[in-house]
Formats: C-alpha cells, sequence, structure tokens
C-alpha cells in the first residue's frame, strides 16, 4: 500500500479501539517507559498530548514531573502554510489553547520554548511504523522538519528519538520518503524495540 493508504487504515485501527482498551494500554506503555535507562538518565523530556486514537503518555509525564523533570510539549506557531512546531516546557499555572488542528497544547511563550537537539528524549506520537524504526506520522511533516538536522549531522544523537504507538499500528515494512527521519526506538503496550542502543531488537518483558 501506499503512505496515504497505510494512513487511513492505520489511524482507522486505533480509532476502533474501545476507551478501555486505550486506558490500558497507555498504563502498559507507561510502565514500559519508565523502566527504561533512556527515560530515567533524562532531564529534558518532550512529550505530546495524545489526539485521534493515539496511545497516551499522560501518566508518564505526570510522573517524569513528580522527578522533578522539565517536561516540554509541541506548540505549533507561524501562519500557514510557514508554520513550524516548537517545543515548549511546561510551568506552574500553565495556560492552554487549540492549535488549528483542534488539539490542546500551551499557550506559546517563546522565553520557555527549546530546539529538540535541547532535549535529552523526544517521545513522537505514530500512525504507523515497523520494525525497522520507519514510521509514519499524521502527514503534516512537522516532526521531520523539526529533526530534518539528524540527517545532515549523522553523529548528533541528541534528543534520543522513541516512537510510541499500539501494538496494532505495527505494519512489516513502510514506504520510505527522503525526509523522513529515523526513530532510535519504538514502545508500544506490549513490546520495546530499542534499534540503536545495542540492545537486542526485540526486548519484551
Amino acid at each position: 500500500m501506499t503512505r496515504g493508504q497505510w494512513r487511513r487504515e492505520l489511524r482507522q485501527r486505533r480509532r476502533r479501539l474501545s476507551k478501555a482498551q486505550q486506558a490500558l494500554a497507555s498504563r502498559k506503555l507507561c510502565r514500559r517507559l519508565a523502566q527504561l535507562p533512556a527515560f530515567w538518565r533524562s532531564q529534558h523530556i518532550g512529550f505530546y498530548l495524545a489526539n485521534d486514537g493515539e496511545i497516551d503518555p499522560t501518566p508518564l509525564l505526570k510522573l517524569a514531573q513528580r522527578r522533578g523533570k522539565r517536561c516540554y510539549l509541541p506548540v505549533v506557531s507561524g501562519g500557514w502554510p510557514r508554520q513550524q512546531m516548537r517545543l515548549q516546557q511546561l510551568r506552574p499555572g500553565q495556560r492552554w489553547t487549540r492549535n488549528r488542528f483542534g488539539i490542546l497544547e500551551p499557550c506559546s511563550a517563546p522565553r520557555w520554548q527549546v530546539k529538540a537537539w535541547q532535549l535529552d528524549l523526544l517521545l513522537l506520537p505514530l500512525v504507523g511504523f515497523d520494525r525497522q524504526g520507519n514510521r509514519l506520522g499524521m502527514g503534516g511533516g512537522f516532526y521531520d522538519r523539526c529533526l530534518a538536522y539528524r540527517q545532515r549531522h549523522t553523529r548528533w544523537l541528541r534528543p534520543q528519538l522513541l516512537g510510541l504507538a499500539h501494538h496494532c499500528q505495527e505494519v512489516p515494512a513502510l514506504p520510505i520518503a527522503s525526509w523522513d527521519v529515523p526513530l532510535d526506538g519504538i514502545v508500544t503496550d506490549t513490546h520495546s524495540w530499542l534499534l540503536r542502543s545495542g540492545l537486542s531488537a526485540d526486548t519484551r518483558r
């Protein structure tokens, strides 16, 4: 199938999950993530707020805040077609808004925004993935543009990129585009694949 066909199919798969299935998957995912050295060693972590059936990392975000880690969320700024995604630190008394896609995000505060390479770990939502670390997103290209420097500087490994998904979003092989930024690992509610950590590709627990 083409990327567009995969995107439609996989979005339908995750939307078919019930609220109870979504909540259970979120708890399993966050328990798995909380055990990873990539999480407990990181002090600056980028999260996302789940939308459109995405697996929800919110319990991990709350755990990170309790442990004193600095947590960041995407903020879409600028007018179309020059919109850019920036990463903004969550602060006490955070004010919220909805972007043009209807997704909740912090009200823009440039003084608290950072470049992706300033983070230790970035958790990315996936529409689909394969075990080679290829990612299919929503099609807006925001993460790919934000992380484009990774293609120019192959030894610049910050932040570690972990894609998050339900296990039903796995496919045998995704069509690859030239602008795709490969992931360092993928974590679902049932498996972890840490592709660039020296660990076994399948770290089932």
